[in-house]
Parts: structure tokens; sequence; C-alpha cells
């Protein structure tokens, strides 16, 4: 009996997902793939034991606890195979999107007659932990407001302040400076867009677009990043980089159908005479 208790304690844990997810908010694909691998394993155990015992026909209406084993043992199969399945997918995203930004970077390095071959490995796209699962929502007793380094938003309020003004060169390196002594702020995807939007006032394309570029990577699901990508593909357009442009703004729609961002996308693309 204690085996068949253990047995339905492992079926909760199957059908129940949510349940265990709730307590490891930041638990990655690999972590799910091995915590399948150690579910099966306990059901294989479990079945041994069930098999020395001579319990397996003594289950409750329905089947033999043998039968819901092989059920579960199925169930498993194919959470594991969705993982993996889920796993290749965010991998391919994530390799796709960081090469692509990797290429905009060598143009733009071009541009700005840089070395190109002093260029940093590209980071994948958002970051050193792109392939972790997003974390559930917040419980109600938790704000999820952002933890913020203390002086940090102020500092960017009055970096935002100067822009408001139209004072767009102290803009750019209030926000530069803000990124340099804030690396990895909740706030650096808008203090990059809106040091984007000071460097493109003040004519310096090349730099607004690499500013631009860097809101996107740094928070490709943020509030800017339509914005973002979308102004950082009409830039390519203004520099002359035809094809990323095009590349870039067909981007805008794949990613955020449906926006205002994408039609502007699709009308910077006519422009261009992307295909």
């Amino acid at each position: 009996m204690r085996g068949l208790r253990r047995c339905l304690c492992i079926a909760l844990v199957v059908l129940l997902p949510a349940a265990g997810a709730a307590q490891d908010r930041a638990q990655t694909l690999a972590d799910l793939r091995a915590e399948l691998a150690r579910l099966t394993a306990d059901l294989g155990a479990l079945r041994q034991e069930l098999v020395a015992t001579g319990a397996i026909q003594s289950g409750a209406a329905g089947g033999s606890a043998l039968e819901r084993m092989d059920a579960m043992e199925a169930a498993l199969a194919q959470l594991t195979a969705k993982a993996e399945a889920l796993e290749l997918r965010v991998t391919k995203v994530v390799t796709d999107g960081t090469n692509r930004i990797g290429d905009i970077e060598f143009r733009l390095t071009e541009l700005e007659g840089g070395d190109v071959a002093a260029l940093p490995p590209t980071p994948p796209l958002g970051g050193a932990d792109a392939l972790t699962l997003s974390p559930l929502p917040a419980q109600p007793a938790d704000t999820g407001a952002p933890q913020l380094a203390v002086s940090e938003q102020a500092d960017f309020d009055r970096a935002r302040e100067v822009l408001g003004q139209g004072d767009f060169r102290a803009a750019a390196d209030l926000l530069e400076t803000f990124a340099q002594t804030y690396p990895g702020s909740p706030l650096s995807g808008e203090a990059q867009y809106l040091r984007g939007e000071a460097l493109s006032q003040l004519g310096e394309t090349s730099r607004a677009a690499r500013a631009y570029l860097e809101s996107f990577s740094g928070t490709p699901n943020g509030p800017q990043a339509p914005d973002a990508l979308l102004k950082l593909g009409q830039s390519l357009g203004a520099l002359g980089q035809t094809p990323e442009a095009c590349v870039t703004l067909a981007e805008v729609s794949l990613r955020f159908p449906g926006g205002t961002q994408a039609a502007a996308a699709a009308t910077a693309m006519q422009g261009l005479g992307c295909p």
C-alpha cells in the first residue's frame, strides 16, 4: 500500500506540473528534462517493487496498478518529448536571432570605421539566461516591481527629463553613463532606446542604430522591443544597409504582428523596395 501511495504522488506531479513549477520559478528546460527523467526512474523502481510484493493487482477499480503505471509512463514520455521539442525551438530562435544581431553589429562597426576583428562574441539574444523558462506570474503578495539600486531610478528620470527638454547631447551622454553604471538594470532596455532617440535627433544615425540594437537584443520581449526593432530597421535603411534593413523590418511583423510598429515596418519596406 505504501508503494501505491507513492504511485499516486508521482501521478499528481505528472498531472499538475504547474504546482511544481510554482515552487521553482527559475527552472530551466534542462532542469525540467532532468526532473522528468527522475520521475521515469522512480516509476521503474516502483514497478519492480509492486511486482516483487505481488501488489500489481491490488489497485482500485479501473485497472490494475501496473496498467495505471503504464499510462503514467506514457504521459511522462509525452511530456519529455514536448520538453525536448521546446528546447530545440528555443535554441533555434536564440541562435538565429544572435547570428542576425552579430551580422548587424559587424556592419555597424564597419560603418563607424572600427576594427571588426576586435569585436567580442555576440552574447545570446536575451542574455546569458536566454534558455531559462519565463518565471510564473508573481503571487498576489509580491508586487513584482523591479529591484533598483539606490539612485538608479533618479538617474534614469534625470536623463529622461533632459531628453524631454530637447538637450539631446546631454541626454545621450547621461543615458550612456546610466547603461555603464547600472549594467543589467530593469530600465536598460528603455534607457538604450531613449539614447537611440537622442542620437537620432543629433543626426548620429550609426550610433543611434547601435543603441536601438542594444535595446532590443538586451530585452527582446520588453515594452520597447517593437519600437527598438522598428527604429533599428529604419536606421539601417538610412545608412544604406538595405538588405539588413529589409530583414530587420520583416522581423517586426513576425515578432509583433498587428501592432502599429508592424504597419510602419511594412511602409518602410515599401520605401526601401524590399522584396
